[in-house]
């Protein structure tokens, strides 16, 4: 497969892709698929909408009701851009990362890098100094853009050479300072359709991060495939969701979805079950993107929270239950789009809508995706057989330089780590995951890397981490411990060390549970027996 030839000056990105053989097999079919070789995704989303439903529709509003119009939002997409090629050197194809709460300024700086042909590596803004480092390293960043809320984690992660611009403050240097005296015009770079525009980290299964390399023309993908067909937003629809930014779950639901319609996203900062129902009342949000833990608390919250603006509600991040969907129809009158996507694909690949949803199942195909169920060796299986869900499309798994490369893509297919049965209908259905991933209440967490930051204890000689089945989250994290002789087995003990551990990780990767054992289970071989610990805790 050729490449278009490259607008990126640094030409790290495409330096680290895997080989072409490795890649999935993309369908291209759609014809509105077929973008052209010179494509810039911030320039699309941002000025062409702008030059479709003019300047000043409302594109964000925020936490303390602040309204953004597509041509304010343009200004100050195009003066950051200034700033970031001008007086902050950043040249085609150097790694960004852009850190903080979800905002409409975090979503600006997003597509600034996008217009400067830069690569944005969005991170969580609950990411701690050790996975910042790691993930900055491996992307060799060059420079990042955080919320001046944000940067003492980052600037203790001492990154080698990268260079930290705040933004929110009021010093002579703040980004935003700095874009007050830039042209609010600016020229996008004309990236090439397969150039990088982000790497997006999963931990996978082995709690090393994994970064996913998607090009201009994959962000378009998304949006033109299951937004489009699936989804079907309106200009006028308000979107709003618990996602973060850092999540491409959130970035498409929040950035991508709503501006390639010309409609409007509520970025909120604070995006639990009752800031939702309050938002939602307040902004009249007609399309809504979280988990379906948050769907279950949200139906004990509701209230007399006035949800009858709803007519899209999207779940995804883990399996929906059955019960969820029915209570949740039964409440509101709104049927629940379930969907599974993962962040190699960028997006959601199997869904449905409308009369076409089959509650227990995730639902088929999106158009301009395909979807199989395969057995250990890459053979299909037939109907009712449970298998690995393998999926091929627009988008493929394109990790940066790393061997695991192989393991996700197999003779075409991206296999996604999931058990599925394809029924006779055609309809996929979740059984559980095939790895050691814990998903709880939507976010993925790898228990090695838990299981690393526990041992960094000096009282803890060893520890395995797994989920334990949660009617509420689908999982919780549960951690079995051996400590030094001495060191009390005790409430306190395990407190903490779950302190510990929020010190090192993001909070929501500490264990709810620590349970202390005079050993773990291993074979004769000393291979640790995770699922005997499962079993223990089912």
């Amino acid at each position: 497969m050729e490449l278009t030839p490259s607008a990126h000056q640094d030409t790290f990105a495409r330096d680290h892709l895997p080989p072409v053989e490795q890649w999935p097999r993309l369908l291209l079919d759609l014809p509105e698929l077929a973008y052209p070789d010179r494509l810039n995704c911030g320039a699309e989303l941002l000025d062409r909408t702008v030059e479709r439903f003019g300047a000043d529709r409302p594109v964000f509003r925020d936490d303390e009701d602040g309204l953004w119009t597509y041509g304010q939002l343009r200004d100050r997409v195009d003066r950051i851009a200034h700033v970031l090629s001008e007086d902050l050197g950043v040249r085609p194809g150097n790694r960004v990362l852009l850190r903080g709460p979800t905002t409409p300024w975090l979503a600006a700086c997003w597509l600034a890098v996008m217009k400067a042909g830069a690569v944005a590596v969005t991170v969580l803004a609950q990411a701690r100094a050790r996975e910042l480092a790691v993930m900055s390293e491996m992307a060799r960043c060059s420079h990042a853009l955080c919320d001046v809320r944000a940067v003492d984690e980052l600037v203790k992660a001492e990154v080698p050479g990268l260079r930290i611009t705040p933004f929110g403050g009021e010093g002579p240097d703040d980004l935003l300072t700095l874009a007050i005296g830039k042209p609010g015009r600016y020229e996008a770079v004309p990236t090439a359709a397969d150039d990088v525009a982000l790497i997006a980290f999963t931990s996978g299964t082995t709690g090393r991060p994994k970064g996913c390399m998607h090009f201009h023309r994959d962000v378009l993908a998304v949006a033109d495939t299951f937004s489009a067909h699936v989804l079907r937003p309106e200009p006028d629809d308000v979107f709003a969701g618990s996602p973060p930014l850092g999540f491409t779950f959130g970035l498409g639901g929040l950035v991508l979805f709503p501006l390639r319609a010309g409609a409007c996203a509520v970025l909120l900062e604070q995006a639990g079950p009752k800031q939702l129902l309050a938002a939602i009342d307040r902004h009249r949000v007609s399309v809504l993107f979280t988990a379906p833990t948050a769907y279950r608390v949200m139906l004990d919250e509701m209230g007399d929270h006035d949800l009858g603006s709803l007519r899209r509600c999207v779940s995804a991040g883990e399996n929906l239950p059955t019960g969820t969907w029915r209570d949740w129809h039964e409440r509101t009158g709104l049927k629940l789009i379930n969907g599974i996507g993962a962040t190699e694909l960028l997006h959601i690949f199997l869904s449905a809508a409308d009369g076409e949803i089959r509650p227990g199942t995730t639902g088929r195909p999106v158009p301009g995706w395909e979807a199989r169920i395969v057995g250990p060796s890459g053979r299909e299986l037939p109907d009712g057989e449970e298998g690995l869900l393998a999926v091929r499309g627009p988008v493929g798994c394109r990790y940066l330089a790393d061997p695991r490369q192989t393991e996700y893509v197999r003779e075409g297919w991206n296999i996604t780590g999931d058990t599925y049965v394809r029924e006779p209908d055609g309809y996929f259905r979740y059984v559980a995951r095939a790895d050691d991933m814990i998903i709880s209440a939507g976010y993925n967490i790898a228990g090695p890397q838990v299981e690393e930051a526990l041992t960094a204890h000096p009282d803890v000689l060893e520890a395995a981490v797994v989920g334990r089945p949660d009617e509420l989250r689908g999982q919780v994290v549960v951690a079995y411990a051996v400590v030094r002789d001495g060191v009390p087995r005790d409430p306190n003990t395990a407190a903490a060390l779950r302190a510990f551990v929020r010190a090192r990780l993001a909070p929501y990767k500490s264990p709810r549970e620590i349970v202390f054992l005079d050993a773990l289970p291993r074979t004769a071989t000393g291979k640790l027996q995770r699922y005997r610990l499962r079993d223990a805790g089912a």
